[in-house]
């Protein structure tokens, strides 16, 4: 992808794609710059240990994942702008909420609720990027605009939190919250005004869609259609749960891939959560220093050379482009088992590795499930990508029994074989079975069709 075909591709984004872009940039910033402090207020008002607030944020973390599920596959039945208020006002609700709670109960309560509202948020957001970008090529890299911006957001985000004096102030959530209704409102114009759009192009859609009923149900339609159909993917609307449910467990190349993102995701979380324990423990020279550079060197890195790569493997397909960030995962794995204590460039050394991945893999996830789900479906695929985040929900139990039972060493033994597991899984997607969703779709009408006469 060549600089001037970006710029172009960049012209073609809608207004409501720019308020997308801003809107991650000023609430992430906003809420990694309270947010990373928790742990903080937390020991400092309840003197939990650091196993306590893992319970707390992982129990969060795997009822938001359920949620978020739920919620993105509603959205394809409701609209997706309504969901996003909704998550929003619950943003709105949860941030101020914690900027004055004051019991350890109503923390787990509204931490709870504050991950419900990230984890409808974000597959919400992706979902919305292929609703208003049909272009394949400009969605992809509004996907790749995206995570860059939410990488400046989280990197800037802690740094402003310190200079501001917010690490640990409990009234600094405001801020969050604040961001949110802010971004809702931007989102309530932008919606206003590409919905005058998306009302003539749905109109279209709509009588389209309602002459293919008529043929399906007359027997009459044509072979040339059908091939239209394909290429659409299916037509209409997902008709019922069941049925929604019934696709994605056809769906066999989703499911592979969900297990394989999971593992994934529980090895970058080792990152977060194992390896500043393993370092702690041994003691390792300027602990602090290490620690403190290796946030900055993995947002750094991944902030410069995301696009770099992106052009780099633009010739590459996008399942290849991702099993290249999984050797280099595989490789950052094995170094930090193998990297001596005491070499604190080591340390760093392997972190860039890892971030080289990241910067390859995380938007190149997102891509992908825009590009296998239909497009009736979205809202429940990227819902359905959601169960990533167990990954990362059980990463600090899983590394901590290693860690305790086995060592660093064989920690990332272990997470440099699962990757090895990962770039397997990644190998046989395109061989497993998917829906025929064309002939699902026609299978619902007629369904509906003989349930509304009978």
């Amino acid at each position: 992808m060549h600089s001037d075909i970006s710029i172009s591709r960049l012209k073609m984004f809608p207004q409501l794609m720019w308020i997308l872009l801003f809107g991650s940039f000023i609430t992430r910033g906003s809420y990694y710059m309270v947010w990373p402090f928790l742990a903080v207020i937390l020991y400092e008002n309840f003197t939990l240990s650091a196993t306590e607030v893992g319970l707390v944020l992982s129990n969060a973390a795997v009822i938001s994942v359920l949620f978020s599920f739920l919620g993105s596959a509603l959205s394809d039945r409701i609209g997706r702008h309504q969901l996003m208020y909704l998550s929003g006002i619950l943003y709105i609700i949860s941030f101020s909420l914690l900027a004055e709670v004051s019991t350890l109960t109503g923390y787990v309560v509204v931490i709870t609720l504050c991950s419900i509202a990230t984890a409808l948020w974000r597959p919400l957001t992706s979902a919305l990027i292929g609703d208003i970008i049909d272009d394949e090529k400009t969605r992809e890299l509004a996907m790749q605009s995206l995570y860059f911006i939410v990488n400046v957001g989280c990197a800037i985000g802690p740094i402003v939190g310190v200079w501001l004096g917010l690490t640990g102030e409990q009234s600094s959530f405001y801020i969050t919250a604040g961001a949110f209704a802010f971004l809702l409102v931007l989102l309530y114009w932008g919606f206003a005004r590409h919905g005058v759009i998306k009302t003539s192009a749905s109109a279209n859609v709509s009588n389209a869609e309602s002459v293919e009923d008529a043929s399906l149900l007359k027997g009459e339609l044509k072979s040339e259609r059908n091939s239209e159909l394909k290429t659409r993917k299916t037509t209409g609307k997902a008709k019922s749960r069941s049925q929604l449910m019934t696709i994605l467990l056809e769906d066999k190349l989703l499911q592979c891939l969900i297990a394989a993102n999971i593992l994934c995701m529980f090895i970058y979380a080792q990152m977060d959560s194992s390896l500043i324990q393993y370092l702690t423990r041994a003691q390792v020279p300027d602990l602090l220093t290490l620690i403190s550079s290796m946030i900055f060197v993995n947002a750094l890195v991944i902030i410069s050379s995301q696009f770099v790569l992106l052009k780099m493997l633009s010739s590459l397909t996008l399942v290849n482009r991702i099993q290249v960030g999984l050797v280099l995962l595989m490789l950052s794995q094995f170094w930090l088992a193998v990297n001596p204590m005491d070499l604190f460039w080591g340390w760093i050394g392997a972190i860039v590795v890892m971030s080289l991945a990241e910067a390859i893999l995380f938007p190149s996830m997102n891509v992908h499930i825009d590009r296998i789900a239909p497009d009736h479906l979205r809202g429940a695929y990227f819902g359905a990508a959601s169960f990533y985040e167990f990954g990362f929900a059980i990463a600090p139990l899983g590394g901590g029994i290693i860690l305790d039972h086995l060592g660093g060493f064989w920690l990332f033994v272990a997470t440099g074989v699962l990757t090895v597991v990962v770039m397997y899984l990644y190998a046989i997607l395109e061989k497993l079975p998917r829906p025929d969703f064309v002939n699902m779709a026609t299978s619902f009408a007629s369904k509906k069709e003989t349930t509304r006469i009978s």
